[in-house]
């Protein structure tokens, strides 16, 4: 049986169970929020990024979450720096051309602000005299600073950005900090054999105890 955490990251926490760095203080790792022995990151999600990252015990199930080849769509919500006309979004969809190549077609458009949006801590930069937007894109895969690289690349700098869903999995029921495991009977389709069993709320501090739901 298999186990697949779903855990909605808050910005400034980095995807990985210990921080390496020596210099500048600690920096809050998934440690601080996730008390579940054997899970391991099923891909990254940027320091300075939100939203949904998956965690399993099953390397399998883990390889085929991050490999590009599986192909798992995983859709953001960008805020970015001005409102992108139809030219941009059409070559977010396209394809644009990065340092290491192009990338591939997207799902693109543009989107009103995301219902029941947190605040974020800090609040992105707001300069008075350039609007800001929002779009959705859904990418099948995951370079380096991908989504940002595009936005910038086509003239819209992303100021936030959001892991909306990966595969079929969503932050739904999850504020930032949260979690939820599901037990999986059968990982090659990745299907939940049952509802979430557990859900911990966390804050700031390190290693906090747990709390049952």
């Amino acid at each position: 049986m298999a186990r697949l955490v779903l855990f909605n990251k808050p910005y400034d926490v980095l995807s990985q169970f210990t921080d390496r760095a020596t210099a500048g203080g600690p920096r809050r790792t998934l440690s601080d929020f996730i008390d579940v022995p054997g899970v391991y990151p099923a891909g990254r999600l940027d320091r300075d990024s939100e939203g949904l990252l998956l965690l399993t015990d099953d390397g399998a199930l883990q390889a085929r979450i991050s490999s590009p080849r599986d192909k798992w769509p995983k859709t953001y919500r960008v805020q970015v720096e001005g409102i992108p006309d139809a030219a941009a979004l059409a070559a977010l969809g396209k394809g644009v051309t990065l340092k290491d190549g192009p990338t591939r077609p997207a799902k693109v458009r543009a989107i009103p602000e995301p219902e029941g949006l947190w605040a974020r801590n800090p609040p992105i930069r707001v300069r008075p005299t350039v609007p800001d937007s929002w779009i959705e894109l859904v990418l099948t895969e995951g370079r380096n600073r991908q989504v940002r690289r595009m936005t910038a690349a086509v003239g819209h700098p992303t100021l936030r950005l959001i892991r909306a869903s990966i595969g079929p999995y969503d932050l739904t029921g999850l504020a930032p900090g949260e979690w939820r495991m599901i037990e999986l009977s059968d990982t090659r389709d990745a299907g939940p054999r049952s509802e979430p069993v557990r859900k911990s709320q966390r804050g700031p501090k390190r290693r906090p105890t747990g709390r049952h739901s």
